[in-house]
C-alpha cells in the first residue's frame, strides 16, 4: 500500500539506491510505474506494507517503509532487492554498488568510484566541505538531516585521512 512520501512518519525505515547515471525522463517515468506496482503489492507474511518512494535528482530511488503496523521480513526485503536488481538489468544501470561516491559539484551531481574520489581529494578538486550523499541513513528523519551533508560529517570523512 503506497502512502505519500510526505505523510510517511519520520521513523519510517528507508533504503536508498543510487544510480550509476542519471535517469532519462522516459526511464524515470517507467521506474515510477514499476515502483507503484511493486509497492502496491509488497507484503510481509501476507500483510500489505505501508510504503512510499521518491526519485531524487533523477538518480536516487528512495523507498520508505512505515513499520508501525507491519515490519519488513527477511523475505520482503529479499523481494525488494530482487525488484531493484530487475531495474538494474532492464535499464542497464547499477543501483546496488555501495563502493561509489555521489557528491555535488556546484549544481551538478557526480558519481565516482572511491578510488577516483580519492584522486579528487588528492588533487584538491573536492574537500571536506563537498556535499556528499550519505546513503547509510536509516529512517526518514535521518534522511532529512543526514543525507546531503558535508563530507566531514559523513563516513566519507575517513577518505580524507
Amino acid at each position: 500500500m503506497i502512502i505519500s512520501f510526505e505523510k510517511m512518519p519520520d521513523e519510517s525505515r528507508v533504503w536508498i539506491y543510487q544510480s550509476s547515471r542519471k535517469f532519462s525522463e522516459i526511464e524515470k517515468n517507467q521506474i515510477i510505474i514499476k515502483l507503484n506496482h511493486f509497492l502496491n503489492d509488497w507484503t510481509a507474511h501476507g500483510s500489505k506494507l505501508s510504503s512510499s518512494f521518491q526519485i531524487k535528482y533523477n538518480r536516487f530511488i528512495i523507498i520508505a517503509l512505515d513499520e508501525k503496523n507491519n515490519k519488513a521480513s527477511g523475505c520482503s526485503i529479499d523481494t525488494s532487492v530482487r525488484f531493484i536488481q530487475e531495474l538494474e538489468k532492464e535499464f542497464e544501470i547499477d543501483l546496488m554498488d555501495k563502493m561509489n561516491v555521489v557528491f555535488k559539484q556546484g549544481d551538478d551531481i557526480s558519481y565516482k568510484s572511491i578510488f577516483d574520489f580519492k584522486k579528487l581529494i588528492k588533487n584538491k578538486s573536492v574537500s571536506i566541505n563537498t556535499i556528499v550523499f550519505n546513503n547509510l541513513v536509516v529512517n526518514k528523519a535521518d534522511l532529512k538531516s543526514n543525507w546531503e551533508i558535508p563530507a566531514s560529517k559523513s563516513w566519507h570523512s575517513r577518505l580524507f585521512l
